[in-house]
């Protein structure tokens, strides 16, 4: 199972991330708040996450194999968040996630957002040229 673990992040997206939060809470107290829904991920379930869409039935969840995602490397150097309630229920709402990369990339400029993609993928931030980071 992919880990949620932020300890599990390269440190500038947990510094990045945590002051964003922050950031986040301040400016939009009553709405639904980002919580990590995957850090690192194996190449196994990169596997498996690649045939959904292709041999598995599905729409398509992401365009890399095994070992071509930033989650695959440990520490990762990508997160997904989701966002949640106070009532504690999911909140899928393209606003959040809009709001939260511009804090997110406004605190640190090496954070981009999969939302500006052409395979957009509004959970997931990532480092920018992450294969320079990875050891």
């Amino acid at each position: 199972m992919a880990s949620r673990d932020k300890k599990d992040c390269n440190e500038i997206l947990v510094d990045a991330y945590e002051k964003a939060c922050a950031e986040y809470l301040r400016l939009y107290p009553t709405e639904p708040q980002p919580f990590i829904t995957c850090t690192y991920r194996s190449n196994d379930e990169q596997t498996a996450l690649y045939a959904i869409g292709r041999t598995k039935q599905g729409k398509k969840v992401t365009n890399a194999q095994a070992g071509q995602s930033a989650h695959n490397f440990n520490p990762s150097a990508a997160f997904d968040i989701a966002f949640i309630t106070l009532g504690k229920k999911l909140d899928w709402s393209a606003v959040n996630f809009s709001r939260f990369a511009e804090i997110i990339e406004k605190i640190q400029p090496l954070v981009e957002w999969g939302g500006r993609w052409d395979f957009v993928d509004l959970p997931h931030f990532q480092i920018r040229n992450w294969k320079s980071f990875i050891k």
